[in-house]
């Protein structure tokens, strides 16, 4: 692995877009001539679909079907638009720990060597909140250097930013640092201001704002990326900027994640001004 190589995280509440988005800024960055890996830390192993178009077998699966003797091509797919694509993997809902399928991943990377390759961005792609040891295995490892935090204007969504944020602090250490809070699923200015009160309280920055698009959710439906469907729209204009803002390098100095009494402080804020302010529109 070269010293220039950007190694970052998205992470973010279930359902919240964060794979939609990181698959779509890996390709971004691979459409600029960069060689990126993208893997995919959730047992739905979905993370890389809008990348390859389809399912492909998992680090877990290959590891039980090889028993040990797994390659190199057994787990990593190159997309149609550059992009090399792992997914990790894991048991069935109710059959196990979610986490086994991203700890068995990076044993058999460090394994293979793929981590210590040229790549010039691996994008992690990780699953909720960093309760389970498992899920905060890139940054407790220091496989990543940077974490992006996907989130909205529900509180529900800022309070998992908010545990993710306790596991950035915790890891802050081994040299792992906040990259920002990406906005999604924003509806009007209105509905910035739990993120923005919130983001000026840790003193963590908001570096991209998605507004809720009619373009994002064909694109997803279809199984598309946005560049080949619906380039040059402004969504497509903000992956961009992340993108750049990705290979530049900026990281924001410690954030403070709030404590559950100053989350309920928070929430009892927004719900003075901010329902109110809705509740006009």
């Amino acid at each position: 692995m070269s010293e220039k190589t950007k190694r970052i995280a998205f992470y973010g509440k279930g359902g919240i877009g964060k794979s939609t988005i990181a698959s779509n800024l890996s390709a971004v960055l691979a459409s600029e001539g960069r060689k990126v890996l993208h893997i995919g830390c959730d047992p739905k192993a979905d993370s890389t679909r809008l990348l390859m178009g389809r399912r492909i077998p998992t680090v877990l699966e290959q590891q039980l079907e090889h028993q040990g003797t797994i390659r190199r091509e057994d787990i990593l797919f190159q997309s149609s638009c550059g992009v090399w694509c792992i997914e990790a993997g894991g048991p069935r809902a109710g059959r196990g720990c979610a986490g086994i399928g991203i700890t068995t991943m990076a044993d058999t990377l460090d394994c293979l060597g793929i981590l210590k390759e040229d790549w010039d961005v691996i994008l992690y792609d990780v699953l909720g909140d960093v309760v389970c040891g498992g899920f905060a295995m890139p940054m407790r490892k220091h496989f990543v250097d940077k974490v992006y935090i996907v989130t909205s204007p529900d509180f529900m969504s800022l309070y998992a930013a908010n545990n993710i944020m306790r596991g950035v602090a915790s890891f802050a250490y081994g040299g792992v640092r906040m990259g920002g809070l990406v906005l999604n699923h924003l509806k009007g200015v209105s509905e910035e201001e739990p993120v923005r009160r919130f983001s000026e309280l840790t003193g963590a920055e908001i570096c991209a704002r998605l507004e809720e698009s009619v373009q994002i959710k064909a694109a997803d439906y279809r199984q598309e990326l946005l560049q080949e469907r619906y380039p040059k729209t402004p969504v497509c204009r903000v992956l961009e900027d992340l993108a750049a803002d990705i290979i530049a390098g900026r990281s924001m100095d410690a954030v403070r994640p709030l404590s559950e009494l100053e989350m309920d402080e928070f929430r009892q804020e927004i719900s003075k001004i901010g329902v109110e302010l809705w509740e006009r529109l």
